[in-house]
């Protein structure tokens, strides 16, 4: 029988052109590697030590070297934009020209590169307070270009931009709804990388994990 002769099988068909049209168009979201589950997130959580930051003496952006190139004339913080964008396009420096990105701190698109930052989910300066005032220079560059784990994310400038160098404790993404893969992806971040928490930031890190 076709599927023209059969109304109900042709609705169907019709539904699911149109969810791979959406699923072709819709920009993706932003997705980092490596992002737990909920149940080892927090044995992760349980495991790190909690001990009151450091200071920020010492500290400058620069003992973090950061965007590397990664291959050809294309750097992490472009290798972010391509791997969280939808249909990116770059020019020969690998300069996204054009694509569409999706924050999901905040639920909002964009179609212009410029509109959009690379978050380190621990930020550099958080990293410092945490333990990595005494990494070397190379294990700083490491993390601060680490594309293997869930640390660098594609999201809306001014956003990240009031998110600074606070922890879940000060600052959290505006959509609650993503609480609970921020928190997956902090908590992997700094069990990874052996940077400790404070007692607030630990608190807040277990609400959020319970919203999963």
């Amino acid at each position: 029988m076709s599927t023209v002769n059969n109304p109900a099988r042709f609705s169907i068909t019709l539904l699911l052109a149109g969810a791979l049209t959406l699923g072709l168009t819709a920009p993706a979201q932003a997705t980092p590697p490596d992002i737990p589950s909920t149940a080892t997130a927090s044995s992760e959580l349980a495991a790190l030590t909690v001990a009151s930051e450091g200071s920020m003496t010492g500290y400058s952006r620069d003992l973090f070297p950061h965007w590397t190139t990664v291959s050809g004339t294309c750097n992490t913080r472009e290798t972010v934009l391509k791997r969280d964008g939808t249909n990116v396009v770059t020019d020969s420096n690998c300069a996204a020209t054009s694509g569409r990105w999706y924050s999901p701190y905040d639920g909002a698109t964009w179609s212009a590169a410029s509109d959009v930052d690379i978050d380190h989910i621990v930020p550099l300066a958080e990293a410092w307070r945490s333990g990595a005032s005494s990494w070397t220079t190379s294990r700083r560059q490491s993390f601060a270009n680490d594309l293997s784990g869930p640390q660098l994310i594609a999201v809306t400038d001014n956003v990240n931009q009031a998110k600074g160098d606070q922890d879940p404790a000060l600052w959290k993404p505006p959509l609650t709804s993503y609480w609970c893969t921020y928190a997956k992806m902090w908590v992997h971040t700094k069990y990874r990388w052996g940077l400790k928490v404070n007692s607030a930031e630990k608190t807040a890190l277990q609400s959020m994990l319970g919203r999963c």
